[in-house]
């Protein structure tokens, strides 16, 4: 079964993801992989973190700290050095090794003009800059993005909801995108049905308009970007963000009664109802988390 154009083809292997009784499965929300090809899950269930083989197959999970809030979601290489850095809606946005291991732990901004007992910080994806510099979405809180310093401390703040140029509502999703002479930031401004680029000083340079409805997150994997469409479809830009393809986009699920926790009747393998997360591996093969309550999680060989 395929899925996509004649020019950007896959063929789609449907219940990748063997999930072991030991796991608790919940909504999938973030998925990456690293550099020798293990796939690593992020879901609200527990262990929260769980780590596949390339061909799906369990191995190992941890995480547990993270159950019911696991979110955003970003693994970050550099040289042979790979991190996984992640976000939970209660609060905390922290780096990890691959195996578990604590290095650093972000919690609420210092802002009182910004975060009181009325008004929370709740994180939900985290980027870094080619410096380091840690940037983290307030998606569901106050619609503000917080850069802090590769340590740790806090260096600035941007935003605030509204429609106009550098203020967001919602902005779910946050990635650095190095594709051209400088690099930039994207945010997925989803409240707004946008995408905002920003400077990585937080310099608002354009919107992204066309061709998406409810951007989650993006995954830059050579010169193109991809995107999950909460309403629905996977999404692929080029360089100059120009529109590649849409995957499995089904524009009656996100409208259906229930969405996006559907009956298992309605579900087709080539068709998505509420992607989340997407990463693609070294060989082109893309991987895509949907947010459903007892997870889903499809992996699309690229054939073309």
């Amino acid at each position: 079964m395929l899925t996509g154009t004649s020019a950007y083809s896959f063929e789609v292997i449907e219940n990748w993801a063997q999930w072991p009784d030991s796991v608790k499965v919940g909504y999938t929300h973030g998925i990456e992989t690293d550099a020798a090809g293990r796939v690593y899950v992020f879901h609200t269930g527990t262990p929260s973190v769980v780590i596949f083989d390339n061909q799906g197959h369990y191995i190992n999970s941890w995480g547990e700290q993270f159950e019911g809030g696991a979110h955003g979601f970003y693994l970050h290489r550099v040289g042979d050095q790979e991190h996984l850095y992640v976000t939970d809606t209660r609060g905390v946005v922290a780096k990890y090794t691959l195996d578990g291991q604590e290095l650093l732990k972000i919690g609420t901004p210092d802002l009182p003009n910004i975060y009181d007992d009325s008004r929370r910080f709740v994180p939900t994806d985290v980027a870094v800059g080619p410096n380091g510099d840690i940037y983290i979405a307030d998606g569901y809180g106050q619609s503000y993005i917080h850069r802090y310093t590769p340590e740790g401390a806090y260096v600035g703040s941007w935003g605030g909801d509204g429609v106009e140029p550098g203020k967001m509502r919602c902005p779910h999703g946050i990635s650095v995108n190095l594709r051209g002479a400088e690099p930039e930031l994207y945010v997925a401004d989803r409240g707004n049905n946008r995408i905002q680029v920003f400077t990585l000083d937080g310099e608002h340079k354009r919107f992204i308009t066309h061709d998406m409805d409810m951007p989650c997150s993006f995954y830059f994997d050579g010169s193109d970007m991809y995107f999950p469409d909460l309403h629905s479809r996977i999404t692929i830009f080029d360089g100059q963000d120009r529109l590649i393809a849409h995957l499995g986009e089904d524009q009656q699920a996100y409208k259906q009664q229930g969405w996006p926790n559907l009956p298992k009747a309605y579900y087709r393998p080539d068709r998505f109802s509420s992607p989340h997360g997407v990463c693609a591996d070294g060989k082109g093969n893309v991987f895509v988390a949907e947010w459903i309550e007892d997870g889903r999680v499809t992996k699309l060989v690229r054939s073309k």
